[in-house]
């Protein structure tokens, strides 16, 4: 629900960018105290990014990017310089393009994240840059973007799958962290509000969810080994599942343990059943870039619907794969609206200088739209990168072994949050 308020909200103010000719060049669109809309307006900057990515992947669309010049000299069977072979441009100009879209959006959130350095006060001239001149900011964004296109190819498509793998990684990190504090913070609400009053219904509700969380885990769990996983191979991923499921048990009974209720009486089965639901997830996302088809099967031929073409005939490119889908709607529902303003607000509490004359550091959010810019530049594409001789998309192990050393690093920033208290005895955690 705060989702869809704050996109209503950000909606209301859409006219900005294409009202009176005063109003656009001027900052009086937000207010530059309006914090929170001037954060929306950057989100929508963002989500307008996505948009124009997930048109670039639209069944028809290669046949009007190879008309771009130097995108694809040649169209199909041209050849790129330093390459032996030849490129199938049906099978990377979709992909190329979501790189320079995404890299547009990433250029101009990280250009803004250092001008915005050490911005601490309102009435710095760089605060009103950050909250008005928005034409000019989405001018800018466009030109940028638009840029990029022309970008010859030489080594830049494999360069930036890596800075886009490192980024990516980055900000998977940052996402964990804000899932291991909106997990507590869930349950220091839930039992607050049981503690003063109608205890039963609150605890019934916090009974259900933690038990629905555990009973998803254990569905994907046997899923897992049922379809990626085979009797004569595939010990990747036997490997990877047997341990995040021994890890997750290991956390959720440390959570109950009477040392770990002593120092932290809120800790509880709710957090590490979110934990446990999240780290199958990183599970699932990191098997589904394993290179070997045989362990690593569609999602869509599981239920029976993926239609593959007999070789050597035309097929129509198939960009959008379910992985990727899932992960991008869990990034529209969890990070793009309610976690943007938690995000900058847990580095405020982290670096006190910033709340002395503005409200967010300008700098980390701007550098965490960059990151998200190359999170999503992942996702549309699935982590794939462009085999030896640019026939095709490859999925590569770096990309399994960034999506699942992750999932071990969230259960180690959970258990670190349970046994912190413990070790740092002398350090307030309230």
């Amino acid at each position: 629900m705060g989702a869809v308020l704050g996109l209503c909200s950000m909606a209301s103010w859409i006219p900005c960018l294409c009202g009176s000719a005063p109003c656009l060049l001027c900052r009086c669109c937000p207010s530059g105290n309006n914090s929170t809309v001037t954060r929306l307006i950057y989100a929508f900057f963002l989500l307008l990014g996505v948009a124009v990515a997930c048109i670039m992947l639209m069944p028809g669309m290669e046949g009007q990017l190879k008309k771009i010049p130097g995108f694809c000299e040649g169209g199909m069977g041209s050849s790129i310089p330093g390459v032996e072979g030849h490129v199938n441009c049906d099978v990377l100009v979709g992909y190329k393009a979501v790189y320079r879209v995404c890299f547009g959006m990433a250029m101009f959130f990280l250009l803004f994240s250092l001008l915005m350095i050490k911005v601490r006060s309102s009435h710095d001239p760089r605060a009103a840059l950050h909250n008005g001149f928005w034409f000019f900011k989405f001018a800018a964004a466009t030109a940028i973007t638009i840029a990029s296109f022309f970008i010859s190819e030489g080594p830049f498509t494999t360069v930036w799958f890596y800075v886009g793998m490192a980024g990516a990684f980055c900000f998977i990190l940052i996402q964990l962290v804000l899932l291991i504090d909106f997990a507590h913070s869930w349950n220091e609400s839930w039992v607050e509000k049981m503690e003063e009053g109608n205890s039963r219904c609150w605890y019934a509700a916090l009974l259900s969810v933690t038990a629905l969380n555990y009973l998803l885990s254990l569905v994907s769990l046997v899923l897992f080994y049922v379809y990626y996983t085979h009797s004569g191979g595939c010990t990747e991923n036997k490997v990877f599942i047997s341990i995040n499921m021994l890890l997750c048990l290991t956390a959720s009974v440390l959570s109950i343990l009477p040392q770990i209720q002593e120092s932290q009486p809120r800790s509880g089965l709710l957090q590490s059943s979110l934990v446990t639901l999240y780290t199958m997830y990183l599970t699932w996302s990191a098997m589904t870039n394993e290179p070997d088809r045989n362990c690593n099967p569609s999602l869509l031929g599981i239920i029976g619907l993926n239609s593959t073409s007999p070789a050597g005939q035309d097929h129509v490119v198939q960009w959008w794969d379910a992985q990727g889908i899932v992960g991008l709607i869990l990034f529209l529902m969890c990070r793009l609206t309610d976690e943007l303003k938690p995000a900058v607000a847990a580095h405020n509490d982290s670096f006190p200088l910033f709340k002395d004359g503005v409200t967010y550091s300008y700098s980390f959010f701007h550098f965490m739209l960059f990151l998200a810019s190359l999170y999503i530049m992942m996702t549309l594409t699935n982590w794939y990168s462009p085999d030896s001789n640019y026939e095709a998309m490859t999925s590569k192990w770096p990309s399994v072994w960034v999506k699942i050393s992750s999932s071990w690093i969230c259960i180690a920033l959970y258990v670190w949050t349970l046994m912190a208290p413990l070790v740092l005895v002398n350090r307030d955690f309230d």
